[in-house]
């Protein structure tokens, strides 16, 4: 199985293939999973596992993103016509949704229907960084063994609002609820970094090596 972590020079690309090849390593008998980073849209479009992360503003990753030749049409077809397993991390996340509202308005990649807004944290402060207690609003094979009041670590001002609250899977409470897990059919996205979320991450990123939609 070929797991390929997308490189478009944006995320901590780094930290996050050493947790997916430590749990590739730990789950190895069920997934036999070869961990690649690449900026190659072919290798993506052949992915049997396909991991975005991202970093920074909306407007930049998502323009980063487009900037790889063919890399969005290799996504969409491995994605959406394929039903290749999926997970996008903190932008890489955000990205899914249907438009962001950062700087700019900016067309995401429509997958999960929603905006990404501001958060309003009602006088807390902004950017949300740091560990908070996820509140699981339904059960997912990604989240096995995941429960309420588990940690995860943050580090965004924006998150999304979903068009269909059906393909919310946790939040957070910060001064108000924000997302934290979305998710659809082959598709799953975190606001928080699995690989910064010790023992939540791990165990995260090893049930989606093992997800089968």
């Amino acid at each position: 199985m070929k797991v390929v972590l997308v490189d478009y020079e944006s995320g901590n690309l780094h930290s996050a293939a050493k947790a997916f090849q430590r749990m590739s390593a730990e789950t190895g008998a069920k997934t036999g999973a070869e961990i690649i980073v690449c900026a190659d849209a072919d290798q993506v479009a052949r992915a049997d596992r396909i991991v975005l992360p991202g970093d920074g503003a909306f407007p930049a990753c998502r323009e980063a993103l487009a900037a790889v030749p063919g890399m969005i049409d290799a996504l969409n077809h491995a994605v959406l016509n394929r039903g290749v397993p999926f997970m996008g991390i903190c932008v890489g996340m955000q990205m899914l949704a249907t438009t962001g509202h950062e700087y700019r308005l900016t067309p995401g990649l429509d997958w999960i229907g929603g905006e990404v807004v501001a958060i309003d944290a009602a006088g807390l402060k902004v950017p949300h960084m740091g560990w908070n207690d996820l509140r699981v609003r339904s059960d997912h094979p990604v989240l096995a063994g995941v429960s309420s009041g588990d940690h995860a670590y943050f580090v965004h001002g924006w998150h999304m609002q979903l068009a269909d609250p059906s393909h919310l899977l946790a939040d957070v409470d910060y001064g108000g609820p924000v997302t934290a897990i979305v998710g659809r059919d082959n598709i799953i996205g975190t606001q928080f970094h699995p690989e910064k979320s010790q023992g939540l991450g791990l165990r995260i990123i090893g049930n989606f090596l093992n997800w089968k939609p």
